[in-house]
C-alpha cells in the first residue's frame, strides 16, 4: 500500500513542485484546497477551509505525512484586512491541523508545517543558523513579519501531537520555473534594464532552487531524529548586488539601473507590494540540513539560475 501524505496548501508555485516531486516517489498525495477540481496526474482533491475541522479529517488519519505551506501571500500591501488574513490563514490552518492530528487513532508520524527566515535579524555580517538571534529592526521595516512568524510557530510549538514530530520550515525565496514565483519577476525586470541593485544592494538574499527545496522535504520526511525549526535554504546567501549581476550575466544585458529606496517606496506603492521583502538583509545558512548530511545540488545562484534559465 502506498504511504499518504497530505498536502495542505498545495494549490500553490511549491505546493504543486512538491505533489509532483511526490508522486513520482510513488507517495499517495492528497491535496488540501479550497477550490478542489478533477485532476489526471494522480494527486486527490479535497476540500478544506484552513480554519475549521471537517471531513477532510478522514484523510488525516491513517496518513504517513502532514505538510502544511497553507498561507496568504505576503506580496501585498500591509492595511489591516491583508495583515489579518495574513496572520489568520496562517495561524488557523496549523492549529486546526493540529488539533485534527490530535484526534487521530493513527497519527502521522511527521508534521512539516511552514515558517520562515524573517525572523532572524536584520544583519550584514552575521551568517544565520537555526541558534542565530531573531527579532525585528526598524531599518528593515519587519515588525509585522516578526510578529506573524512568532504567532505561527507558537502555535505548531503548542499543538498536543505527541506521537507526531514536528518541524517548523524556515524558508526562504524559492527559486523556480512558476510564473508566481521571484525568478520570472526579477527575470523580466534585468530584461527592461531594470535589473541593477536594489536599494543600498549590501542586503544579502537567502535563497534555494525549487528542486533542493523539495529534496530537503523528503529529507526530512526520512530523518526522525530531525524535529523543531529548520532553515530551509541555500548555504550561499548573497548581496543583493551580487544577486542582480548575476541575473544580468543569465539574461545577457550588461547593464542594469539602480533603484534608490525612495524609488523601491514608490514601486512598492504601485505593485502594492512592501519594500521589506527587498530591503531586509536576510544571510541565513542551513545549519541543521548540513549537519545532518543534506547535500544540495544547487549550493550556488550561478548554477541555480543557469538550470532555471534552460
Amino acid at each position: 500500500m502506498k504511504k499518504r501524505i497530505i498536502l495542505a496548501g498545495g494549490s500553490g508555485f511549491l505546493g504543486k513542485a512538491l505533489a509532483e516531486k511526490l508522486i513520482q516517489r510513488d507517495y499517495e498525495v492528497v491535496v488540501l484546497t479550497r477550490r478542489p477540481r478533477e485532476r489526471v496526474d494522480g494527486v486527490k482533491d479535497v476540500f478544506w477551509d484552513a480554519k475549521s475541522l471537517g471531513d477532510w479529517m478522514q484523510f488525516v488519519d491513517g496518513a504517513d505525512v502532514i505538510i502544511n505551506l497553507t498561507g496568504k501571500s505576503v506580496d501585498c500591501r500591509y492595511n489591516e484586512k491583508n495583515r489579518r488574513e495574513i496572520i489568520a490563514s496562517r495561524v488557523d490552518s496549523t492549529r486546526v491541523m493540529g488539533e485534527a492530528i490530535a484526534k487521530c487513532k493513527n497519527p502521522p508520524r511527521v508534521w512539516l508545517n511552514s515558517s520562515s527566515a524573517t525572523l532572524y535579524l536584520h544583519t550584514f555580517d552575521t551568517p544565520m543558523d537555526e541558534n542565530g538571534p531573531t527579532g525585528a529592526t526598524p531599518e528593515a521595516k519587519d515588525e509585522f513579519s516578526i510578529e506573524v512568524i512568532r504567532q505561527w510557530e507558537s502555535v505548531l510549538d503548542d499543538a498536543r501531537t505527541p506521537r507526531t514530530r514536528k518541524v517548523a520550515l524556515r524558508t526562504v525565496m524559492v527559486l523556480g520555473h512558476a510564473r508566481n514565483s521571484v525568478f520570472p519577476v526579477l527575470r523580466r525586470l534585468t530584461k527592461f534594464g531594470l535589473g541593477g541593485r536594489m536599494g543600498s544592494g549590501r542586503q544579502f538574499v537567502s535563497w534555494i532552487h525549487q528542486d533542493d527545496f523539495c529534496r530537503a522535504i523528503e529529507w526530512l520526511i526520512a530523518h526522525e531524529e530531525i524535529s523543531g525549526a529548520v532553515n530551509i535554504c541555500a548555504p550561499n546567501p548573497l548581496p543583493n548586488v551580487e544577486m542582480m549581476r548575476l541575473f544580468r550575466e543569465v539574461c545577457g544585458v550588461p547593464f542594469g539601473l539602480p533603484a534608490t529606496e525612495w524609488m523601491l517606496e514608490i514601486g512598492a506603492f504601485f505593485l502594492r507590494t512592501e519594500t521589506e521583502l527587498i530591503i531586509k538583509s536576510r544571510r541565513v545558512v542551513p545549519g541543521r540540513l548540513l549537519a545532518s548530511g543534506f547535500k544540495f545540488q544547487f549550493p550556488e545562484m550561478r548554477g541555480a539560475l543557469a538550470d532555471i534559465s534552460k
